[in-house]
């Protein structure tokens, strides 16, 4: 608990000022570094045809976004296909099957980091540089640059003209500059944060090098094998960016519960900090970006409480499976670091959108896995950088809705009151989850041999559904257990990504424009309030009550039985 504590602790100490200092970039403030990020910035504008100061519609806003992730994706794509036949390529690795390249492309580009393929294996230090660390270090920036549209349209969006209607086709809503939104976020957050915690981690041991891997000569290796080669490279900015932008795939197969990558107690501290530091400093950037700092103390408020309870019962499930009889069930646990760091690092790389692991979490115990399963479905204790306040907006205007409904009145949210069409906008992002993930769960597990699980048991049918969770939550973390290189897992998983990243971000801006483009009303005595304690236990109560309700059954049939059989396995 001890630990735990000061890992709270060190991260609202980091994320206030970090908050604080991002929406000043947000907003565009002058600032003292202007100097020196306007010369790199200018140049950027005049290349890309943009001015920062004009802004954009929310259909602007929404295709510039759309535009830069195909134009990235094409690019992507081709480089895992042909890498064998391009630079920096010393172990001389092959080209990507097109199915892997483009499940590897589409698991990037989504911010899920999900990987079907291993490690440092199957890619060239140009495909990690390029394709791999480019998408992490892009992916969180243009999420980022989505949220601060839409707190500009709930909050601060400009509009031209007067009708009271919820028709935004005849009024233009400013939402800002998604070209200017990206680039200061880049340049003077993202990027400087990646620069230090590199710099940290390659104090720690971690490699950061193009030279070509070290031969060893194992002391126990056959005679037909007799010496290794150790991969390395430029590790510890991908490890940087990996953590701090939610990201999570790893250099290494394993991920950070290789000794390359987390080499020491003090790094795997600082990596699992870096999990919700972004997302933590995105909730206080709310307050001083939009002007209303008791919303962002009850968002904030809110996640915390669902992230310490979630993360004291991730702490107390794997040290009950740690002092268990059965020995196997430390099988998958990095002995140096402990299941406490285990279980700390399971629980947040869940609750936000990072997937990274120092642990195998099929290894885990089974109510450790129920936990990281529903830090996916509900998607916004923390979440990733950008999409978990997003997925937040949707549970509040879900909240309000029924709040409406329970005390007879329109719903409103600050003035705006919610009407038809954004309800049926809301409906899509609540229902398109259930449908996705249940409807591929089920027909992987209907079709003989295409799982190629591990385990045909209770955790079988949670490895399967967990992939699609991950997927989908853009998480991108496993079960592992699963023969997923092939082409029906990288086809359907590429689809399950898009479906979970692409209107999750862009129908909240949708609504938000629509509510922005309403004449606002003055709150009086019988407006919602919102911003109270008893509205965040009422939203925590929707979230969990929504999340059991549409995944109940297969929670039972997977982790809680897989659970109730160990059980009663060691009580025999």
């Amino acid at each position: 608990m001890f630990e735990l504590l000061l890992f709270f602790a060190a991260v609202i100490a980091l994320g206030w000022p970090l908050g604080r200092y991002l929406a000043a970039v947000m907003r565009g403030d002058p600032m003292r570094g202007d100097v020196l990020f306007l010369w790199m910035e200018r140049p950027v504008y005049a290349l890309i045809g943009t001015r920062p100061e004009v802004g954009m519609s929310w259909r602007g806003y929404a295709g510039a976004f759309l535009v830069s992730n195909v134009v990235l994706a094409l690019v992507v794509w081709v480089i895992f296909m042909i890498q064998a036949w391009l630079p920096l390529n010393p172990d001389g690795v092959p080209n990507m099957s097109w199915d892997l390249a483009l499940h590897t492309m589409m698991s990037f580009l989504t911010n899920t980091n999900q990987q079907h393929y291993s490690g440092q294996a199957q890619l060239s230090y140009l495909s990690q540089m390029t394709g791999i660390v480019g998408l992490q270090m892009a992916s969180p920036i243009m999420a980022l640059a989505m949220v601060a549209a839409v707190l500009r349209g709930l909050f601060g969006g400009r509009q031209a003209g007067t009708s009271s209607t919820a028709d935004v086709a005849s009024q233009t809503v400013d939402v800002g500059n998604y070209w200017a939104d990206v680039i200061r976020a880049a340049l003077r957050f993202v990027l400087p944060l990646c620069l230090f915690m590199s710099v940290l981690l390659t104090g720690q041991g971690v490699p950061a090098t193009l030279s070509g891997g070290p031969v060893a000569s194992p002391i126990d290796a056959a005679v037909e094998m007799k010496e290794q080669k150790i991969p390395v490279g430029p590790v510890a900015p991908m490890v940087a960016i990996k953590q701090l932008g939610s990201n999570g795939g790893g250099w290494y197969g394993p991920n950070s519960a290789v000794p390359l990558e987390n080499p020491t107690p003090l790094s795997n501290f600082l990596e699992v900090l870096a999990i919700p530091l972004i997302p933590v400093s995105i909730i206080f950037m709310i307050g001083p970006f939009t002007g209303r700092r008791r919303f962002g103390a009850m968002v904030f408020g809110t996640m915390l409480v669902m992230s310490m309870t979630m993360s004291v019962a991730a702490l107390w499930s794997e040290s009950y499976s740690s002092t268990a009889s059965d020995p196997a069930l430390m099988e998958g646990k990095e002995v140096r670091l402990g299941s406490d760091a285990s279980a700390l690092w399971a629980t947040m790389t869940t609750q936000v959108n990072n997937g990274s692991v120092n642990n195998m979490l099929d290894s885990a115990a089974p109510l450790t896995g129920l936990i990281s399963m529903m830090g996916m479905l509900i998607n916004a204790v923390w979440g990733g950088v950008g999409c978990g306040l997003m997925q937040f907006i949707v549970y509040l205007l879900l909240g309000v809705f029924i709040a409406g409904l329970m005390t007879g009145r329109t719903p409103e949210l600050f003035g705006c009151k919610i009407e038809g069409p954004e309800i049926r906008l809301l409906a899509v992002p609540i229902l398109l989850q259930p449908l996705v993930l249940l409807g591929f769960t089920t027909v992987t597990l209907a079709i003989p041999g295409v799982t190629g699980n591990s385990n045909p048991g209770f955790h079988g049918i949670s490895q399967v559904f967990y992939e699609y969770t991950s997927a989908f939550a853009n998480n991108g973390s496993g079960f592992e257990g699963l023969g997923d290189a092939t082409v029906w897992w990288n086809v359907t998983c590429s689809v399950v990504l898009a479906a979970g990243r692409y209107p999750a971000l862009i129908i909240p801006l949708a609504i938000a424009a629509m509510l922005a483009a309403k004449r606002r009303a003055p709150e009086t005595s019988g407006t919602l309030q919102i911003e109270t304690p008893t509205f965040a236990l009422t939203l925590i109560g929707i979230v969990v009550i929504l999340t059991l309700l549409q995944f109940m059954p297969v929670l039972v049939l997977g982790p809680v039985a897989d659970h109730l059989a160990l059980t009663s396995l060691l009580a025999r």
